[in-house]
């Protein structure tokens, strides 16, 4: 720790390398907005274009704060479609291995992607996604947990209902429908297509907080189911056109 003089005294002065520190976060921040807003931008002219992508909301999401986003799981576009769909940065889980890999793992991290370790416990993970939640994040969990092989809403884990009640946070349940037609599981490339988005109202903190885990979990597996089929019947009339 280095001194310097104030007052005719001596005082600790901020080490050089705690300096370095906090200008490299500053940065690292910078970037990941930079990077975000731009990324933002040209994917939503894609997507649009492209897939025909469309949302509906009830209701903006909270503007700040903790905030569990629940979605169904179609295709790798699924965490892309939610980030252009909300009006806030949102964070997504990804395996800790895919941050070592240089400027793709910077890329990742700069957009705010969650690493979770597969080797280590599921208690482990989930202490990782709560922290998240606990600092305001807004983390995407798919409570099936791996993307649908047939287009059909799957079975859902409940374990998200005990990440909401242990970060004290809201719930925005939110179905994906189309992705699958767009980008199946195993297929290299996606194609053209229509997808919607259908947000349903957010589950407040409070309503978390009041729910047992059982009943959280019942309660936002039938919005989610929901949600899909009223997602359908909209994509389905759109298709018809």
């Amino acid at each position: 720790m280095s001194f310097s003089k104030k007052n005719g005294t001596t005082a600790p002065s901020m080490p050089l390398v705690s300096k370095i520190a906090q200008k490299t976060q500053s940065h690292q921040e910078w970037w990941g907005r930079l990077l975000y807003d731009t990324l933002w931008f040209l994917s939503r002219i894609f997507s649009v274009s492209l897939f025909g992508f469309r949302r509906k909301m009830v209701e903006r999401l909270p503007e700040s704060g903790g905030l569990l986003v629940l979605s169904s799981h179609q295709s790798h576009l699924d965490p892309l479609l939610l980030g252009l769909a909300t009006n806030r940065r949102l964070s997504s889980l990804a395996r800790s291995s895919l941050f070592k890999f240089g400027p793709f793992g910077n890329a990742i991290a700069a957009l705010g992607a969650v690493p979770i370790d597969r080797n280590a416990s599921t208690v482990t993970a989930m202490r990782t996604v709560i922290q998240r939640l606990r600092k305001g994040a807004a983390v995407i969990v798919f409570p099936e947990g791996t993307r649908t092989s047939s287009g059909q809403l799957g079975d859902m884990k409940k374990g998200f209902a005990l990440l909401a009640k242990r970060a004290a946070v809201p719930i925005a349940p939110v179905a994906i429908v189309g992705a699958y037609e767009c980008w199946p599981r195993f297929h290299l490339l996606p194609r053209p297509g229509r997808i919607r988005l259908n947000f349903g109202a957010v589950i407040t903190a409070d309503e978390v907080n009041r729910l047992s885990e059982t009943q959280l979990a019942e309660r936002c597996i039938a919005v989610l189911q929901d949600l899909d089929e009223q997602a359908r019947s909209t994509r389905r009339g759109c298709v018809r056109r």
